[in-house]
């Protein structure tokens, strides 16, 4: 990694934050660490002359200086080298015992320089000066223990802050570089992307980190994106494919009319044809269209509480008689005592039910039967639309979704084969479920819906409004893929 994009890496720059903000606490914990270690060693200083004090004074019996002398001059020749200091003087301030000759000291405790206790260094010394029967005595201690042991804790410290500094800034450079060179990656990904490579994809490391979760999240939405653009170039060949031949007879009828005007015979039944196949045309691009505002999510806006077996029960009330047309029988199975309430777009619900009905319909010969059963679970609603018609090929039910495709490859029978992708884009934009399955013979139709406020209302569906539904005013786009 370059120097310069390593000072621009965030991870780096986060690394080095951190360490920063480490390298301060730990100074400031080892200030306060630092004080009040040279507190306690000034404490220890202090009772250990106050113990040596203790000590002297006790050996001294009454009206017995000898004693006291004695045990001031063994005390200064066991203190040899260690800074100590002893001073024992009689009532008229002669010396008797000790390793100084004055000590221009107060009473009580006192910090002085060794000048003072008759020393020809200016070392600092705390000492205590007392009397026993009215003779000075004087104890004291050179600081020197005491700051050497403060200078080897404070190098010590300072050379644990530089290795600290240096490890924090070497885990910084390791840690960036490896984040970097994943970023790095994720950035030739869409590179690639860019220039057109829609299959490929982020690797992922599979521990389980933001940044894998965050790639496999980009992963995802990258095969949608894959797959939205794929669906619209064979959308775009298959509009061209498909619209190419009704165009050709709307100008091949067009001409013959024009043919006829100039003959002077009537082209009533032109003109009704070319009106038959401009609806057909405006019908394909509107299903498309709708298709697409779907996609994009636009009407999830007009979400609401819907319960199925209202709409349901409608597409039984409107559907039934045109069964009965083609003497075929159309049965509703609901689940009693349960609402099947959702979260979604009634008027779009009704639209997909009204497909799955018309298809059945349609591609089912006289005498069929067609089923409906919703069931209801903690989890989902499910519905289920099947016939014993022809079905459809185990081979064609995953192609049945793409626009436009079409089980009659000639396209002699009416469709745009637009029906079951509209089905499929209103189940997506509800987060729901379809599965195609034999019925043996015929079709199974499967969806599962996910359950918002599951609860028993038996009488929600008898109090919802009846209203038929809008799409019978404009028939939906029928899928001949069945």
């Amino acid at each position: 990694m370059r120097r310069i994009d390593l000072l621009k890496s965030t991870p780096f720059r986060l690394a080095i934050i951190f360490a920063t903000l480490f390298i301060m606490s730990f100074v400031v914990a080892g200030f306060i660490t630092f004080q009040l270690l040279k507190r306690e060693l000034a404490d220890h200083l202090d009772q250990t002359i106050q113990d040596t004090y203790a000590i002297l004074t006790a050996s001294y019996g009454e009206g017995d200086a000898s004693e006291l002398s004695e045990t001031v001059t063994s005390h200064v020749l066991s203190s040899s080298g260690l800074g100590r200091v002893f001073l024992l003087s009689s009532k008229d301030g002669q010396r008797l015992a000790g390793n100084i000759e004055t000590a221009d000291v107060p009473s009580g405790w006192s910090t002085v320089e060794g000048t003072r206790l008759g020393l020809a260094n200016d070392e600092p010394y705390r000492v205590y000066s007392g009397q026993v029967d009215k003779q000075p005595l004087v104890v004291g201690m050179s600081f020197r223990e005491n700051e050497e042991f403060l200078r080897i804790v404070f190098i010590s410290f300072a050379w644990a802050s530089v290795m600290v500094l240096i490890l924090a800034a070497a885990g910084g450079v390791f840690l960036a570089s490896r984040v970097q060179k994943r970023l790095e990656t994720v950035a030739s990904t869409m590179r690639k992307i860019g220039s057109g490579k829609l299959d490929v994809r982020i690797p992922l490391v599979g521990n389980g980190d933001d940044i894998d979760r965050l790639s496999d999240q980009v992963n995802q939405a990258l095969g949608r994106v894959s797959s939205l653009v794929e669906g619209m170039r064979q959308v775009s060949t298959d509009i061209a494919h498909d619209l190419k031949t009704p165009l050709n007879r709307l100008s091949l009828t067009i001409s013959q009319a024009i043919d006829k005007a100039g003959q002077g015979s009537s082209i009533v039944a032109d003109l009704k044809r070319a009106q038959d196949e401009s609806h057909h045309i405006n019908a394909t691009f509107d299903a498309l269209l709708r298709i697409a505002q779907i996609e994009a999510g636009s009407r999830r806006s007009r979400f609401s509480e819907v319960d199925l077996r209202e709409c349901l029960e409608t597409i039984l009330e409107v559907y039934a008689d045109v069964a009965d047309d083609r003497k075929q029988q159309l049965q509703l199975s609901l689940e009693p005592n349960v609402a099947f309430v959702m979260t979604g777009d009634r008027e779009l619900l009704i639209q997909l039910f009204a497909n799955l009905i018309e298809n059945s319909i349609r591609h089912s010969p006289e005498g069929a039967k067609i089923w409906i059963n919703a069931t209801h679970s903690d989890a989902t609603i499910n519905v289920s639309v099947a016939d014993n018609g022809p079905g459809i090929p185990v081979e064609e039910r995953s192609k049945v979704f793409q626009r436009l495709y079409r089980l009659d490859k000639s396209r002699t029978t009416p469709g745009t084969g637009l029906g079951l992708s509209l089905v499929k884009a209103i189940l997506d934009l509800h987060h729901s479920g379809i599965e195609l399955e034999d019925n043996a013979p015929g079709l199974r139709v499967k969806l599962s819906f996910p359950v918002v406020s599951p609860y028993n209302r038996p009488d929600l569906a008898a109090t919802t409004a009846r209203a038929k539904p809008s799409f019978m005013s404009n028939p939906p786009a029928e899928n001949t893929g069945q």
